[in-house]
């Protein structure tokens, strides 16, 4: 996602340094930006100036010290608790002090990510919906030491990308994904003990609660690996069963078939990302 959040800021004016492992991921990370967004001008979606603008302010970085100078960072990394601890202790090492360091998390304690960085009063949650360019909602999520000034201003950036805003309380899943993720996994129950195909559930879901995507699919796009390590997040610290991840996806990951991103999930996807049902 952080590909599409680096897109929405510089499509806003804003002058973007996309940080990865490496400086060549984020090189790759920056044509596929220009990729998407020549796709858009071959479609007559965007003015070919407007491409090319974007393209100038976006910047790849390979340390987090080529951050330095940014007044906010938005984190985007796998949804690994301790690897983001690691990454806003080193954020609030090498940030100048006024810089604002927000998580794209969509289940890890902000209040926790927050001690980590020794600025606290200045860290949050902006969890965006995936594709980021499409989705309209990012939630703003208060850790306990979050300042009204650090809310404020990410709610300012977020209008400023396009975007409406929901608040919500730093419990684990926050508001959507405390409702979605015991859908998806629901879902993959449904898969396992054979009340019907990938496709039918979908269908039942797409027509039958009138829902944009069926859940499996929907679980593709964001990612399995993704949809196992919130229901997990969910389960350890909630203590619900209800949230208990299904063993059908725990396998699909253990298999790499992570979804959309890699070709095979619970649908098969051919290089034009079209989908077929799985035998």
């Amino acid at each position: 996602m952080g590909q599409g959040i680096a897109q929405v800021a510089a499509q806003a004016g804003l002058d973007v340094v996309m940080v990865d492992a490496a400086l060549d991921f984020a090189q790759a990370g920056v044509g596929k930006i220009k990729k998407t967004l020549d796709r858009l001008v071959e479609k007559g979606k965007l003015d070919g100036g407007a491409r090319d603008q974007t393209i100038a302010r976006l910047r790849p970085g390979g340390r987090h010290q080529d951050l330095a100078d940014c007044h906010v960072v938005i984190e985007a990394a796998p949804e690994k608790e301790e690897l983001k601890l690691s990454i806003f202790k080193s954020l609030g090492e090498v940030c100048n002090d006024e810089a604002i360091l927000a998580s794209n998390t969509s289940s890890i304690s902000i209040t926790k990510i927050a001690a980590a960085s020794g600025r606290p009063d200045r860290v949050i949650g902006m969890h965006f919906m995936n594709p980021v360019p499409l989705m309209k909602l990012v939630e703003i999520v208060r850790g306990l030491p979050t300042s009204d000034a650090t809310y404020q201003t990410t709610v300012d950036l977020a209008k400023r990308f396009g975007k409406t805003t929901i608040g919500a309380r730093d419990i684990p899943g926050f508001i959507v994904n405390r409702m979605l993720i015991p859908l998806l996994n629901e879902a993959c129950y449904g898969l396992y003990e054979g009340l019907g195909t990938a496709a039918d559930i979908d269908t039942g879901v797409r027509l039958g609660l009138n829902h944009p995507m069926g859940p499996l699919e929907l679980a593709d796009l964001i990612g399995l690996d993704t949809c196992l390590a919130i229901a997990e997040v969910l389960h350890r610290e909630l203590g619900d069963d209800k949230y208990r991840p299904c063993p059908l996806l725990r396998q699909y990951v253990a298999a790499g078939w992570l979804g959309k991103k890699v070709g095979r999930g619970f649908y098969e996807y051919d290089p034009q990302g079209q989908k077929k049902a799985i035998a």
